[in-house]
């Protein structure tokens, strides 16, 4: 690449971090000049490729920009790239506190999808999980990937959910299963105890992305008589677990 060429990309760079920059109030050509110490017309030319490109967009009314929806996709593809090679890491960490099996799953339509799983040197295991799904309103798990959904949506998937294979504490109405979700939001973590399967507990918390959203869930699954009183303690670990993960995906040490 030629120096100039080189030169363009970095004013690119500096342009669209300039656009993601909060404290910059207003983001017309003029501003984002003088904000980078630019010429005019050098931003200009620059926003206007950035534009033709989709990374940009321009407000027709106050002719100011943003970022564009393409930026966000391709940061969106970047992040779940840089999850699932996090992932284990951070399993593997948990495990040996928690000395139970800890998956990482995501949300598949209406259902949890296992994408990957580390497991702790133990003879009695709940079974493979990889590739498996699971309804999303009896397992820890899948409460953690619903706790920014709005409490209507809860309602009509579970009104639209057969309930006839959960476990014998599966919730039994609408208003049971918005109660554990909430409960499960104020924790910062949910619980699962034989609610897809007897004698077998779970704790999940939610992994969210460069932008807020939830990505994720991480979780451990594990025989009933096995975890006693520890599950609350479990659901903790798996919290701090799901948070070190959210900060790996934004790029930032967890110390």
């Amino acid at each position: 690449m030629t120096s100039e060429g080189l030169s363009s990309v970095q004013r690119a760079i500096s342009v669209l971090d300039a656009l993601g920059d909060e404290s910059l109030e207003r983001t017309g050509v003029v501003q984002i000049a003088r904000h980078l110490g630019r010429e005019k017309t050098q931003i200009s030319r620059t926003l206007k490729v950035l534009d033709e490109a989709g990374l940009v967009e321009r407000d027709p009314d106050t002719l100011e920009y943003r970022l564009g929806w393409r930026l966000f996709t391709l940061a969106a593809r970047a992040s779940d790239r840089r999850l699932l090679a996090a992932a284990p890491g951070a399993l593997r960490e948990l495990v040996a506190t928690v000395h139970e099996r800890a998956h990482l799953s995501v949300r598949n339509a209406d259902e949890a999808l296992t994408v990957t799983s580390e497991n702790p040197r133990r003879a009695v295991q709940t079974g493979g999980w990889i590739g498996r799904t699971t309804p999303l309103l009896c397992t820890s798990a899948g409460r953690a990937l619903l706790f920014d959904t709005p409490d209507d949506e809860v309602v009509e998937l579970f009104e639209s959910t057969r309930h006839a294979e959960a476990g014998p504490k599966a919730p039994r109405t609408a208003r049971e299963c918005l109660d554990r979700l909430r409960r499960a939001r104020k924790l910062g973590y949910a619980l699962a105890d034989e609610e897809l399967e007897a004698g077998l507990v779970g704790a999940a918390a939610p992994v969210r992305d460069f932008s807020g959203a939830i990505v994720g869930a991480v979780n451990v699954s594990a025989p009933r008589y096995r975890t006693g009183r520890r599950l609350p303690a479990i659901g903790r670990a798996v919290m701090v677990a799901a948070q070190q993960l959210t900060e790996r995906l934004r790029g930032k040490s967890t110390g």
